[in-house]
């Protein structure tokens, strides 16, 4: 958080540019209400909802039910729970039971611990052991980040994502470290397991993966398995 780049000053307008380019997801995080623990950036989000027509997720500082009703409230498609879900397992149980099919939860760890606050704090907790407790109290999907890899153009830990397919029955979305097709390539063989999406984010700002080009490769290794 003491380190960012700005790539632009319009969230919608790189949001429609998203949408041009086949994106069937938008994933949106308050970066800003992460660190302190409520919304603090709507007024952008609601700007983004009105610039694109598909499905939009929002992450990031959300810790009560009034939050979730409210985003939801505006149009947004999913909300995801991070330290919330950890800390306080009878609001994400109410949460799934109110808003089912609504509500996806974020696992971001570091060599295997689970963090919380924005990245800020590091637990004891183990993320695969915290996956199955998730899946218990009913939520649509987990999003699973190793944030040393986050933004690092690193590539994608390969081996802890098959872990979290492996652990739980849920559609388990990759987030962290993605930087080129070739990344995408080792990716792609967990969907057999229960990889459902990968997140990109910095890869595509900067260039080193084309989205367009990105989408055309997962598509045509559906096509593949299909035929």
């Amino acid at each position: 958080m003491d380190s960012e780049t700005v790539f632009s000053e319009n969230p919608a307008q790189m949001a429609e540019r998203w949408e041009r380019c086949g994106a069937e997801r938008l994933h949106v995080v308050d970066l800003d209400g992460a660190v302190k623990e409520s919304p603090q950036n709507r007024s952008a989000i609601q700007e983004i909802l009105k610039a694109v027509s598909i499905p939009v997720q929002i992450g990031g500082g959300i810790r009560d039910l009034h939050t979730i009703e409210s985003y939801l409230n505006l149009g947004l498609d999913q909300v995801i729970l991070g330290t919330v879900a950890q800390q306080n397992p009878q609001l994400l149980e109410e949460a799934c039971r109110r808003f089912e099919g609504k509500i996806v939860a974020g696992i971001d760890a570091r060599d295997d611990r689970v963090a919380v606050q924005g990245w800020t704090e590091t637990t004891a907790d183990n993320p695969f052991d915290l996956a199955r407790s998730l899946e218990a109290s009913g939520v649509a999907a987990i999003i699973f980040t190793d944030i040393s890899r986050d933004g690092m153009r690193s590539g994608p830990n390969i081996e802890s994502t098959r872990m979290m397919c492996r652990t739980v029955q849920l559609p388990v979305i990759c987030a962290g470290g993605i930087r080129s097709l070739d990344d995408l390539r080792e990716l792609v063989p967990l969907e057999t397991e229960g990889l459902a999406a990968v997140i990109t984010g910095r890869a595509i700002y900067e260039g080193t993966l084309d989205l367009s080009e990105a989408l055309a490769l997962v598509r045509s290794r559906r096509s593949e398995r299909v035929d």
